[in-house]
């Protein structure tokens, strides 16, 4: 009987056992669950998370620098020479519109050189008094046609000096240049130097010739006024051939 009693408690014991070790295999001390498997897929998706989280800070890094290099391309250069190349061109030009006599309208040239210039006095020369102020007035235009083109080329020679230091911070800034923006404003705005300089000598050529070609017409026109003072001084009207 007393076996029968320790066997019945036996078998109620055993299931509570079981019932222990399979507890104590989910929970932990405190009522806390654990779980192996679970935790070991929770400890995976972690790290996966990880690397893609990785993976978008490098990706986000590489927009980044892709952002500054696109900056770097759109900087404009901090300094420009368009209004200094405009304000000498516009100074060349302003002595080229107060150059006296004759001036480079073609045509203020076509009246004014006729008058000045005198291919012949006819077969009846005017009064000595105004062949001689023909001839002053010839003088001057020639005297104020060199003077002109000194002018010109005193500003020119000008203008040049300010633009080798102009060319020079340019050629600097071309090779610091942190962008493709740079580098093409730099040479666009060289080339535009180079024009502004081509322009001038252009001015200083045109004043120059202007002011030769001012001498030999006068130096022709002289010799036709020599004739025609000749007859009036002679006296002799019929002994002037024009163009003799």
């Amino acid at each position: 009987m007393k076996k029968t009693i320790i066997s019945i408690i036996m078998m109620g014991v055993m299931p509570l056992i079981s019932i222990t070790a399979t507890a104590h295999a989910q929970f932990g001390f405190g009522g806390i669950v654990y779980d192996p498997t679970n935790h070991a897929q929770n400890l995976l998706t972690a790290a996966r998370s990880l690397t893609q989280i990785e993976n978008q800070i490098k990706q986000l890094a590489h927009e980044v620098t892709m952002l500054e290099n696109d900056a770097k391309n759109l900087a404009t250069l901090p300094t420009s020479v368009a209004n200094a190349m405009k304000a000498k061109l516009l100074t060349i030009d302003a002595l080229i519109n107060l150059a006296d006599g004759i001036a480079y309208k073609v045509a203020a040239i076509e009246t004014d050189y006729e008058t000045i210039y005198r291919e012949t006095y006819g077969a009846s020369p005017p009064p000595t008094p105004e062949i001689v102020s023909e001839a002053r007035d010839a003088w001057k235009q020639s005297r104020d046609g060199y003077k002109h083109s000194l002018q010109v080329q005193a500003q020119v020679v000008t203008n040049i000096r300010d633009d080798i230091d102009e060319l020079h911070g340019l050629v600097g800034e071309s090779q610091g240049a942190v962008g493709n923006l740079q580098v093409l404003q730099a040479g666009n705005q060289i080339a535009a130097l180079s024009a502004e300089q081509m322009m001038q000598i252009q001015t200083l050529l045109a004043a120059q010739y202007r002011a030769d070609a001012l001498e030999a017409s006068r130096a022709l026109a002289e010799r036709e006024r020599g004739k025609a003072r000749l007859i009036r001084f002679l006296g002799d009207d019929s002994a002037y051939t024009p163009g003799s």
